[in-house]
Protein backbone atom coordinates (compact mmCIF):
# COMPACT_ATOMS: atom_id res chain seq x y z
CA UNK A 1 0.00 0.00 0.00
CA UNK A 2 1.61 3.32 -1.34
CA UNK A 3 0.03 6.39 0.58
CA UNK A 4 1.29 9.76 -0.02
CA UNK A 5 0.67 12.60 2.30
CA UNK A 6 1.22 10.72 5.46
CA UNK A 7 1.34 13.10 8.30
CA UNK A 8 2.15 11.06 11.50
CA UNK A 9 2.61 7.15 11.86
CA UNK A 10 3.66 4.96 14.84
CA UNK A 11 3.74 1.44 16.21
CA UNK A 12 0.68 0.96 18.46
CA UNK A 13 -1.18 -1.86 19.97
CA UNK A 14 0.28 -4.27 21.73
CA UNK A 15 3.92 -3.60 21.24
CA UNK A 16 3.46 -0.25 22.27
CA UNK A 17 1.41 -1.67 25.59
CA UNK A 18 4.14 -4.27 26.48
CA UNK A 19 1.43 -6.95 25.54
CA UNK A 20 3.95 -8.39 22.95
CA UNK A 21 6.19 -11.16 22.81
CA UNK A 22 7.58 -13.07 20.40
CA UNK A 23 6.38 -13.75 17.11
CA UNK A 24 2.91 -10.86 17.66
CA UNK A 25 2.15 -8.76 14.95
CA UNK A 26 3.56 -5.04 14.82
CA UNK A 27 0.55 -2.95 14.12
CA UNK A 28 0.87 0.57 12.39
CA UNK A 29 -1.06 3.52 12.75
CA UNK A 30 -1.19 6.82 11.17
CA UNK A 31 -3.47 9.72 9.51
CA UNK A 32 -2.52 11.23 6.28
CA UNK A 33 -3.40 14.26 4.14
CA UNK A 34 -5.77 13.78 0.39
CA UNK A 35 -4.89 16.36 -1.70
CA UNK A 36 -7.08 19.19 -1.02
CA UNK A 37 -8.66 19.36 -4.93
CA UNK A 38 -9.83 15.87 -4.53
CA UNK A 39 -11.96 16.22 -1.48
CA UNK A 40 -14.49 18.57 -4.13
CA UNK A 41 -15.13 15.94 -6.93
CA UNK A 42 -18.14 13.66 -7.11
CA UNK A 43 -16.03 10.96 -5.61
CA UNK A 44 -13.97 11.77 -2.36
CA UNK A 45 -11.16 9.83 -1.86
CA UNK A 46 -10.53 6.79 0.65
CA UNK A 47 -10.60 7.90 3.98
CA UNK A 48 -8.57 4.76 5.56
CA UNK A 49 -6.11 2.28 3.96
CA UNK A 50 -5.93 -1.00 5.99
CA UNK A 51 -3.11 -3.71 5.18
CA UNK A 52 -3.34 -6.56 7.02
CA UNK A 53 0.69 -7.46 5.87
CA UNK A 54 2.10 -5.82 7.23
CA UNK A 55 -0.63 -4.77 9.83
CA UNK A 56 -1.51 -0.81 8.97
CA UNK A 57 -3.88 1.69 9.23
CA UNK A 58 -4.19 4.92 8.14
CA UNK A 59 -6.88 7.09 8.47
CA UNK A 60 -7.31 10.42 6.18
CA UNK A 61 -6.85 13.40 8.28
CA UNK A 62 -10.41 14.53 8.71
CA UNK A 63 -11.65 11.16 9.58
CA UNK A 64 -8.95 11.11 12.35
CA UNK A 65 -10.20 14.08 13.79
CA UNK A 66 -13.86 13.37 13.86
CA UNK A 67 -13.40 10.35 15.28
CA UNK A 68 -10.73 11.67 18.18
CA UNK A 69 -13.27 14.09 18.91
CA UNK A 70 -15.90 11.00 19.97
CA UNK A 71 -13.40 9.99 22.25
CA UNK A 72 -12.03 6.40 19.87
CA UNK A 73 -9.36 5.12 22.22
CA UNK A 74 -7.57 3.15 19.19
CA UNK A 75 -7.13 6.59 17.18
CA UNK A 76 -6.65 8.40 20.54
CA UNK A 77 -3.40 6.73 21.22
CA UNK A 78 -1.56 7.80 18.07
CA UNK A 79 -1.07 11.41 19.67
CA UNK A 80 0.35 9.70 22.98
CA UNK A 81 2.78 7.44 21.67
CA UNK A 82 6.70 7.19 23.26
CA UNK A 83 8.65 9.30 20.72
CA UNK A 84 10.34 6.10 19.94
CA UNK A 85 7.52 4.32 18.18
CA UNK A 86 6.77 7.15 15.98
CA UNK A 87 7.88 6.02 12.48
CA UNK A 88 6.61 9.18 10.53
CA UNK A 89 6.30 12.58 12.02
CA UNK A 90 6.17 15.69 9.92
CA UNK A 91 5.62 19.07 11.48
CA UNK A 92 1.92 19.36 11.07
CA UNK A 93 2.25 15.66 12.62
CA UNK A 94 3.92 17.67 15.44
CA UNK A 95 1.24 20.62 15.34
CA UNK A 96 -1.31 17.75 16.30
CA UNK A 97 0.07 15.94 19.01
CA UNK A 98 0.60 19.80 20.45
CA UNK A 99 -3.22 20.12 20.61
CA UNK A 100 -3.78 16.55 21.27
CA UNK A 101 -5.85 17.50 24.87
CA UNK A 102 -8.07 19.79 22.54
CA UNK A 103 -9.58 16.66 20.97
CA UNK A 104 -10.22 15.17 24.57
CA UNK A 105 -13.96 16.22 26.99
CA UNK A 106 -15.26 13.72 30.24
CA UNK A 107 -18.17 12.63 28.82
CA UNK A 108 -17.19 11.47 25.44
CA UNK A 109 -13.68 9.67 27.01
CA UNK A 110 -16.06 8.18 29.43
CA UNK A 111 -18.82 6.99 26.67
CA UNK A 112 -16.17 5.75 24.48
CA UNK A 113 -13.45 3.93 27.06
CA UNK A 114 -16.22 2.44 29.34
CA UNK A 115 -18.36 1.56 25.88
CA UNK A 116 -15.24 -0.89 24.25
CA UNK A 117 -14.36 -2.26 27.59
CA UNK A 118 -18.17 -2.98 28.11
CA UNK A 119 -18.15 -4.53 24.50
CA UNK A 120 -15.10 -6.70 25.34
CA UNK A 121 -17.31 -7.89 28.74
CA UNK A 122 -19.81 -9.26 26.83
CA UNK A 123 -18.28 -10.49 24.12
CA UNK A 124 -15.95 -12.50 27.14
CA UNK A 125 -19.47 -13.28 28.63
CA UNK A 126 -20.75 -14.69 25.45
CA UNK A 127 -18.00 -17.25 25.40
CA UNK A 128 -19.53 -19.60 28.15
CA UNK A 129 -17.89 -20.91 31.03
CA UNK A 130 -14.46 -21.39 29.88
CA UNK A 131 -14.45 -24.65 28.70
CA UNK A 132 -13.24 -24.15 24.99
CA UNK A 133 -10.81 -24.25 22.63
CA UNK A 134 -6.79 -23.38 23.47
CA UNK A 135 -7.23 -20.81 20.51
CA UNK A 136 -10.24 -19.16 21.79
CA UNK A 137 -8.86 -19.24 25.22
CA UNK A 138 -5.84 -17.29 23.86
CA UNK A 139 -8.48 -14.73 22.35
CA UNK A 140 -10.39 -14.52 25.43
CA UNK A 141 -7.19 -13.91 27.58
CA UNK A 142 -6.32 -10.84 24.77
CA UNK A 143 -9.58 -9.23 25.32
CA UNK A 144 -9.27 -9.40 28.82
CA UNK A 145 -6.28 -7.46 28.98
CA UNK A 146 -7.58 -5.15 26.35
CA UNK A 147 -10.62 -4.50 28.64
CA UNK A 148 -8.19 -3.87 31.67
CA UNK A 149 -6.60 -1.53 29.48
CA UNK A 150 -9.46 0.90 28.18
CA UNK A 151 -10.33 1.05 31.99
CA UNK A 152 -6.85 1.91 33.19
CA UNK A 153 -6.19 4.34 30.45
CA UNK A 154 -10.09 5.79 29.93
CA UNK A 155 -9.70 7.03 33.63
CA UNK A 156 -6.69 8.21 33.58
CA UNK A 157 -7.50 10.82 30.76
CA UNK A 158 -10.51 11.64 32.35
CA UNK A 159 -8.62 12.01 36.07
CA UNK A 160 -5.77 13.69 34.84
CA UNK A 161 -6.34 14.53 31.03
CA UNK A 162 -3.35 12.89 30.29
CA UNK A 163 -2.77 8.73 28.84
CA UNK A 164 0.14 7.01 29.34
CA UNK A 165 0.30 4.42 26.38
CA UNK A 166 2.56 1.64 27.83
CA UNK A 167 1.40 0.03 30.81
CA UNK A 168 3.04 0.16 34.30
CA UNK A 169 2.71 -3.51 34.83
CA UNK A 170 2.09 -5.96 31.74
CA UNK A 171 2.53 -9.08 33.84
CA UNK A 172 -0.27 -8.12 35.75
CA UNK A 173 -2.58 -7.67 32.81
CA UNK A 174 -1.63 -11.26 31.42
CA UNK A 175 -2.51 -12.61 35.14
CA UNK A 176 -5.98 -10.92 34.16
CA UNK A 177 -6.28 -12.27 31.07
CA UNK A 178 -5.56 -15.83 32.35
CA UNK A 179 -7.31 -15.14 35.43
CA UNK A 180 -10.62 -14.28 32.62
CA UNK A 181 -9.93 -17.07 30.21
CA UNK A 182 -10.51 -19.37 32.61
CA UNK A 183 -14.06 -17.72 34.68
CA UNK A 184 -15.08 -14.59 31.98
CA UNK A 185 -17.55 -13.27 35.01
CA UNK A 186 -14.00 -12.85 36.69
CA UNK A 187 -13.75 -9.84 34.90
CA UNK A 188 -17.02 -8.08 36.27
CA UNK A 189 -15.65 -6.69 39.33
CA UNK A 190 -13.33 -4.46 37.43
CA UNK A 191 -15.82 -3.04 34.86
CA UNK A 192 -17.88 -1.93 38.22
CA UNK A 193 -15.16 -0.72 40.01
CA UNK A 194 -14.13 1.80 36.89
CA UNK A 195 -18.17 2.04 36.41
CA UNK A 196 -18.09 3.73 40.11
CA UNK A 197 -14.69 5.60 39.83
CA UNK A 198 -15.58 7.29 36.79
CA UNK A 199 -18.49 8.39 38.18
CA UNK A 200 -17.36 9.53 41.51
CA UNK A 201 -13.84 11.28 40.47
CA UNK A 202 -13.96 15.09 39.20
CA UNK A 203 -12.75 14.96 35.33
CA UNK A 204 -9.76 17.11 34.80
CA UNK A 205 -11.30 17.29 30.75
CA UNK A 206 -14.24 20.12 29.60
CA UNK A 207 -17.57 18.43 28.78
CA UNK A 208 -17.18 18.99 25.42
CA UNK A 209 -13.18 19.19 23.41
CA UNK A 210 -12.43 22.53 21.47
CA UNK A 211 -14.10 21.88 17.98
CA UNK A 212 -12.63 25.20 17.07
CA UNK A 213 -8.25 23.62 17.74
CA UNK A 214 -9.01 20.40 15.39
CA UNK A 215 -10.77 22.50 12.94
CA UNK A 216 -7.80 25.32 12.56
CA UNK A 217 -5.57 22.64 12.83
CA UNK A 218 -7.34 20.67 9.72
CA UNK A 219 -7.63 24.02 7.68
CA UNK A 220 -4.17 24.21 7.69
CA UNK A 221 -3.44 20.77 6.19
CA UNK A 222 -6.03 21.92 3.48
CA UNK A 223 -4.05 24.58 3.04
CA UNK A 224 -0.88 23.21 2.88
CA UNK A 225 -2.33 20.09 0.21
CA UNK A 226 -3.66 23.12 -1.62
CA UNK A 227 -2.88 22.82 -5.32
CA UNK A 228 -5.74 24.12 -7.63
CA UNK A 229 -5.70 21.65 -10.42
CA UNK A 230 -5.55 24.29 -13.78
CA UNK A 231 -6.72 21.36 -16.42
CA UNK A 232 -10.35 22.19 -15.41
CA UNK A 233 -10.44 25.71 -15.32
Amino acid sequence: MTVTNVLLSGVVGSTAYGFAHAGSDVDRLGLFAAPTEELHGLRPPKESHVTTDPDRTLHEAGKWCRLALSGNPTVMELVWLPDALYEVRTPLGDELIGIRTSFLSARRVRDAYLGYATQQFRRLLARGDGSFSADTRKRTAKHARHLKRLCEQGYELHRTGRLTVRVDDPAAYHAFGEQVAADPEAAEPLLSRFETAFAETPSALPEEPDEAAAEAWLRRVRRHFYTPDLSTV
